[in-house]
């Protein structure tokens, strides 16, 4: 009975919008338009302003970071199961590394924090 109600009053508002658009075309059509084009207009500033401020949020940072981080991971995982099918072409990269100076891999973006899992908690004794 409950839903019956509901979809009754919200049809006659659809019905209300749809006959108020309606007689608002044919009465003033060039009022219509120009509302209608306010109405685009302010909605694409309001989207552009919340996109330029929602981009520079600090969560859109840390997904590319993390979006980074896993093709960087997943090129070494990989890398590693190319070389165990050849063998021998890794035993001759091997050889031909030997003598090169192996290039420094670039410093981590990550930190280590120190915990306090050394040390004791200061409790009152009962």
């Amino acid at each position: 009975m409950k839903n019956r109600i509901s979809l009754f009053v919200i049809s006659g508002l659809i019905l209300l919008a749809v006959l108020g658009v309606s007689s608002s075309m044919i009465s003033n059509p060039a009022g219509f338009l120009r509302s209608i084009a306010v109405i685009l207009l302010v909605g694409a500033v309001v989207y552009f302003i919340f996109q330029r401020f929602n981009s520079a949020g600090p969560r859109k940072q840390e997904q590319r970071a993390f979006i980074r981080a896993a093709k960087k991971s997943k090129r070494r995982f990989v890398h590693n199961d190319a070389g165990k099918n050849n063998s021998r072409k890794a035993n001759l990269k091997s050889l031909t590394s030997i003598n090169k100076p192996r290039k420094k891999s670039s410093s981590s973006h990550l930190t280590v924090i120190d915990g306090k899992k050394g040390k004791k908690k200061d409790r009152a004794s009962l």
